[in-house]
């Protein structure tokens, strides 16, 4: 068997690399790691893994002595940490110290502990590096607990005290955000909280200390196992009482909103109707807020995006699909305005929104209401928008919103003297640019409002 390259983010662990095998995501484990790969598997702890929902389940499908490959299941589309809600990213912490404590219960332990071994799939958080463990030495202290500070417990105390958008620092930051600068971003009350002041700014003070004495030498600490799991219990229990106190323009959008009960349930009909004819299985819905549409659908969805640039709408959406168990959703935080970039080594670390949704394909998308924020907010020409648009789906159902939309007038106003510039914002310039890139399937007016819905076909090139 002739083993493929290396994924492009997959090449700092000398145990193995991810690689694609036409079109199948699969892993390579090399000898250094087969000891225990053998342990993890023998003693059944994979099982127990896969039926706790802790990590992603794999299959071996080959194995001689140079190389062990194994399938794990396919996960459709990955998020990365600096694309997840407030609430998702503590879940996705919590996640990573469950396993911790269930490594250390079977004499085992997390070699590292990066955000970027978690994604979320099925509604839920999944571990996905399948080589991150290794055998537990008695009475070393766990070598990733750095790393799981300046990856987990770190952006989120900043996200507690400055808002969730801290969290994105993640993508400036792609081995965890500095413990000194952690320690130096916190509030001046931190340091009284004996846990804080332990587990950041100590650890801060003496950073150097951890790495190496005078001599140059790696300095030694000794902790019991019994001493670690009570580090594990205590960080598992405060992160799960921090909360996040911030308010937001879209918290009570739906209450919010500028058209009539009967518009609202019109906008639902036309969307079920489209949707049911096309008979669209995988969709993703663009500044879908809570995710209130798509829930709506009546037709049987195998997998819907749901991204919103707002926190606690994504957080929101989480919840609900947490309490009903809807599978099929993945949200996640997005600013249109500014898809995620490619990022890492040669920029190819971490792949692009548009690298990543394009690869998903979604059959449709979804823009509801979305189109005069970028167009008034960001500035975006309709032949940007619908290039952005057209790039990644074969149907697009967009609404437009009139210039006589109270929302829009605002947005207008806001404008002040550069308010005639924005004169293309009408309906006929909208058709005239989107009909360069789609085809009008279908065009139906909101009754009792300003707004119009789209059904657009992407044209065949």
């Amino acid at each position: 068997m002739i083993s493929k390259k290396n994924h492009s983010a997959s090449f700092r662990d000398p145990s193995g690399y991810v690689f694609v095998d036409n079109g199948v995501v699969k892993r390579r484990i090399n000898p250094i790691y087969f000891k225990q790969y053998q342990t993890l598997k023998e003693k059944e702890l994979f099982k127990k893994l896969f039926s706790a929902g802790l990590l992603i389940k794999h299959e071996e499908v080959f194995a001689d002595t140079s190389q062990i490959v194994i399938q794990p299941e396919q996960i459709p589309f990955v998020t990365y940490p600096y694309e997840w809600s407030f609430n998702q990213y503590k879940d996705a912490a919590l996640l990573t110290l469950k396993i911790q404590k269930f490594c250390l219960d079977n004499d085992m332990s997390l070699k590292d502990a990066s955000a970027f071994n978690v994604t979320f799939h099925s509604g839920k958080p999944i571990f996905i590096d399948t080589l991150s463990f290794d055998f537990y030495q008695t009475n070393e202290p766990w070598r990733a607990f750095k790393q799981f500070v300046s990856h987990f417990f770190g952006p989120l105390l900043l996200a507690k005290y400055h808002g969730a958008p801290t969290l994105k620092l993640m993508s400036n930051f792609i081995d965890g955000i500095p413990v000194k600068m952690l320690s130096s971003m916190l509030p001046l009350k931190t340091f009284l909280n004996p846990f804080v002041y332990s587990n950041v700014h100590l650890l801060a003070k003496y950073e150097n200390d951890y790495k190496a004495d005078y001599k140059g030498k790696a300095r030694k600490t000794s902790l019991s196992k019994k001493a670690q799991l009570n580090i594990v219990k205590s960080l598992y229990d405060f992160i799960k009482k921090i909360k996040l106190n911030e308010q937001s323009e879209w918290g009570d959008y739906y209450n919010k909103i500028n058209y009539t009960e009967s518009a609202f349930l019109q906008k639902t009909k036309i969307i079920n109707q489209w949707i049911s004819n096309l008979k669209t299985k995988t969709l993703i819905d663009i500044g879908g807020n809570d995710g209130t549409f798509v829930r709506r659908i009546e037709q049987h969805i195998e997998h819907a995006l749901i991204c919103d640039i707002d926190n606690n709408a994504v957080d929101f959406n989480y919840k609900i699909l947490h309490d009903k168990t809807e599978s099929y959703i993945t949200p996640f935080v997005l600013d249109v305005l500014n898809p995620s970039a490619s990022i890492g080594f040669n920029s190819e670390e971490r792949a692009s929104f548009l690298h990543r949704i394009k690869a998903f394909k979604p059959e449709l998308t979804m823009a509801l209401a979305v189109i005069h924020h970028m167009s008034l907010s960001g500035n975006i020409p309709f032949a940007m928008s619908a290039e952005f648009f057209a790039s990644f789906s074969k149907y697009l159902i967009i609404e437009f919103p009139k210039r006589e939309d109270s929302w829009v007038e605002r947005l207008l106003n806001s404008k002040r003297e550069f308010k005639a510039y924005f004169n293309f914002y009408n309906i006929q310039s909208f058709e005239e640019i989107y009909e360069c890139y789609f085809d009008i399937v279908e065009k139906l007016e909101i009754n009792n409002s300003k707004r119009v819905m789209y059904l657009l076909k992407k044209k065949d090139v």
